[in-house]
C-alpha cells in the first residue's frame, strides 16, 4: 500500500470493504445458487427481499431492485461484476471439481497465472464473473 503524507482524512481511514449487496434480477435461482451450490450459511434475513450471507469478516447481501434503488437491471449479458473468493492454492482444484459436478461451468478453467494466483472462474445465474483464487 502507497505511504500518505499529510493528515489523514476521514476517507483515508476506511480500511475494510463491510458488505456487498447485489441487486438480483431474478432472487430465487440467486438464494439457490449462494446457498446451494456455494454452501453459502444464510445468517439474516430483513425482509422477503434481503438475505444475507457472512463470508469471512465480509457479509454478501442479496436484495432486488425497487424501494431505495430502483434502477433499471443491466441489459441481460453485460458485465457488472465480479466477485473474488479467496482459498488456499490446494483448494482451488477442489474447488473447481465441485462446481463442475453441481453442473457449474468453469468460463475459464484452473490456471496458474504469472502474477501468483491459481484461479477459477464462473457465472452465478445473474450473469455475474465469480472467481475462486489461492496465492501461489
Amino acid at each position: 500500500m502507497a505511504e500518505r503524507s499529510g493528515p489523514v482524512t476521514a476517507l483515508g481511514q476506511i480500511r475494510q470493504l463491510d458488505y456487498t449487496v447485489v441487486f438480483a434480477r431474478d432472487l430465487d435461482a440467486m438464494r439457490n445458487f449462494y446457498e446451494r451450490v456455494m454452501e453459502f450459511p444464510l445468517t439474516r434475513t430483513l425482509s422477503d427481499r434481503w438475505f444475507e450471507y457472512q463470508i469471512g469478516s465480509t457479509t454478501l447481501a442479496l436484495t432486488t431492485r425497487g424501494g431505495r434503488f430502483d434502477d433499471p437491471p443491466p441489459v441481460d449479458g453485460a458485465l457488472s461484476l465480479q466477485l473474488a473468493f479467496r482459498v488456499s492454492p490446494q483448494a482451488v482444484a477442489a474447488c473447481a471439481a465441485e462446481l463442475e459436478a453441481k453442473g457449474i461451468t468453469l468460463v475459464s478453467p484452473l490456471t496458474d497465472h504469472p502474477f501468483g494466483h491459481r484461479t477459477i472462474f464462473f457465472r452465478d445465474p445473474d450473469g455475474n464473473v465469480l472467481e475462486v483464487y489461492g496465492e501461489i
